[in-house]
């Protein structure tokens, strides 16, 4: 592990061509562009990388990802599940890239490589929504600011300070 670098990612996964399957892509873009960090954290637009993404589990002691969940509720619920909890929901799958994210927990498991925390942010989707276009749902749109409102409560928790960006 890089002792000199920062000890936090966050990951969005989602297909941006995809409507609310962008959910986790949106919202660590909005974050990345929105905040700076103390100490400085890793952010990463996942997309739907899957596998790829097996370097991050073992470099970083904790891993915030970010996602549109199916989690059986109403369009636009908002869930937070820490480390074990996180398979168990994701096996209902809503797209291609949870059978790389569960795949990816799973080999992470096989290598030892966990992180010491995971938590996954997600968002319920619109069962309806997940075709082309680059537009999200009402509800999601609505819901939004409450998941990066969530998701900083979490970088909190573990230690990280944000302070609104001065821009470009």
């Amino acid at each position: 592990m890089n002792n000199n670098g920062p000890k936090v990612a966050l990951i969005g996964l989602g297909n941006v061509l995809l409507r609310d399957e962008r959910i986790g892509v949106h919202v660590v873009t909005t974050i990345r562009g929105r905040y700076c960090f103390l100490p400085e954290i890793e952010i990463v637009d996942g997309g739907t990388l899957g596998l790829n993404l097996l370097p991050f589990f073992e470099e970083f002691e904790r891993i915030l990802i970010v996602d549109a969940v199916n989690f059986g509720r109403e369009p636009g619920h908002i869930g937070i599940l820490e480390n074990d909890e996180i398979p168990a929901i994701i096996f209902p799958k809503i797209s291609v890239h949870h059978i790389g994210l569960a795949d990816l927990l799973s080999v992470a498991k096989l290598k030892g490589a966990m992180p010491s925390e995971l938590c996954l942010v997600g968002m319920q989707p619109c069962e309806d929504d997940f075709c082309f276009g680059l537009e999200m749902s009402e509800i999601v749109n609505a819901n939004i600011e409450k998941m990066i409102e969530l998701t900083m409560r979490k970088l909190k928790e573990w230690g990280i300070e944000a302070r609104l960006s001065l821009g470009p």
